[in-house]
């Protein structure tokens, strides 16, 4: 907030403290808490007299505080109504109150303009002093656009410009590890929530774990509009012939998670890009690996091993496999016009119970199959990037 004179009207100087009640609302500036002797207090007109009770938690009791305000700046009474009508219509920035110029707001897209000179109370010499220019941010964060554009470099620690059209999905720290190791990539920023290494015409970005994030993820990505987005993910296998391993790269997905109903309806089925997945299927075989096709469970249960009537319903759904991004992924990347894909990696076996993943079994993956998965995406972009092919072949309607 910014530091301003204590302003009080006519009616503070003449004592009139009812009467100041019901035609101003007061808001304390304080500059070390309640106690401080140099608190403020801002009089803003009639039409903002409802929000006084929310303000009486800041403030304490609202006419012990005009009292003190009365005595303590007595001498400036004659000169605070013409301060008043000065600042009052510029600075009604509470968020209480309007929303719309809040200088706090300057995380959002900053607009900023002049307030004018800004009277501060001098304790020692007992007068108002006036101080530079003041500027407040207009914040102009109204559409999706806006706030993506915005968000993604407060995400991640780096400007739009450095973010590239091709992108790899993880959830995982040592995928990013392993990406870097294989393209010599850097993460230029390591202490923001989505980690982002950067190499070649590609990046990789852990977003965490969980459809929400997934779902804020692909919102995000929308300002700079992808080309392609290829999903690194570990999931459970729900077949028995499903081992350690290995790779299942899904023809669709069962939207269990419920984030993307957010998005579209439960009928609308949750699909990858077509031609992304034909070139992963390409590069698979090139290096003389196998995948399985099929679809996958995404649900937001993250316990479900010891369920027996939630495992029953996951037999009766007759998927390949389970985990807890990839439809939210499908459906956010549908809706935000990005082609998007996703090669899962088999890393437990949950419907059995010497198949649930431990720190043991999954530290066996880490070691014997991740980096070969990291290869695959790599490979993978490298093919869409260096064939020329646009992958949005969808309409996005």
């Amino acid at each position: 907030m910014i530091d301003a004179a204590a302003i009080v009207t006519e009616a503070v100087r003449n004592k009139q403290v009812a009467h100041l009640e019901n035609n101003i609302v007061a808001r304390s500036l304080f500059e070390g808490g309640l106690g401080d002797p140099h608190a403020r207090c801002l009089a803003l007109d009639q039409r903002h007299r409802t929000a006084i009770g929310r303000m009486h938690h800041d403030v304490g009791s609202f006419r012990q505080f005009v009292q003190y305000e009365r005595l303590l700046h007595s001498d400036q009474g004659s000169r605070a109504p013409q301060i008043m009508h000065q600042m009052v219509e510029e600075v009604l920035a509470d968020p209480l109150l309007r929303c719309e110029l809040h200088p706090l707001a300057a995380d959002g897209i900053e607009d900023p303009f002049p307030i004018g000179i800004v009277p501060k109370f001098d304790a020692v010499v007992g007068q108002v002093q006036y101080g530079q220019v003041v500027h407040v941010h207009r914040t102009k964060v109204r559409t999706k656009e806006d706030i993506v554009t915005n968000w993604l470099p407060r995400y991640t620690g780096l400007p739009l410009e450095a973010f590239k059209r091709h992108v790899l999905l993880t959830n995982f720290d040592n995928y990013l590890d392993i990406f870097c190791q294989l393209t010599g990539a850097t993460v230029p920023v390591k202490d923001k929530a989505m980690k982002v290494a950067v190499a070649e015409d590609m990046v990789m970005i852990n977003f965490g774990m969980g459809s929400p994030n997934a779902a804020t993820m692909m919102d995000l990505l929308s300002a700079v509009k992808p080309e392609a987005v290829l999903f690194l993910g570990k999931c459970g296998g729900l077949k028995k012939k499903n081992a350690l391993g290995d790779l299942v790269l899904p023809i669709a997905a069962i939207r269990g998670e419920g984030t993307s109903l957010d998005y579209f309806p439960a009928e609308l089925p949750a699909l990858p890009s077509f031609m992304i997945h034909r070139a992963v299927s390409h590069v698979i075989r090139d290096m003389e690996l196998d995948y399985w096709s099929g679809s996958v469970y995404t649900t937001n249960r993250r316990v479900w091993e010891h369920d027996d009537a939630f495992k029953e319903r996951l037999r009766l759904l007759r998927a390949m496999a389970i985990d807890m991004e990839t439809a939210t992924l499908f459906m956010t990347g549908f809706a935000n016009e990005i082609p998007t894909g996703a090669l899962l990696l088999v890393s437990d076996q949950p419907m059995v119970p010497w198949g649930v993943k431990t720190s043991e079994s999954d530290a066996k993956v880490t070691s014997g199959f991740v980096e070969t998965h990291v290869r695959v995406g790599i490979e993978s972009l490298r093919e869409i990037i260096g064939g020329g092919r646009s992958v949005k072949h969808l309409r996005f309607e």
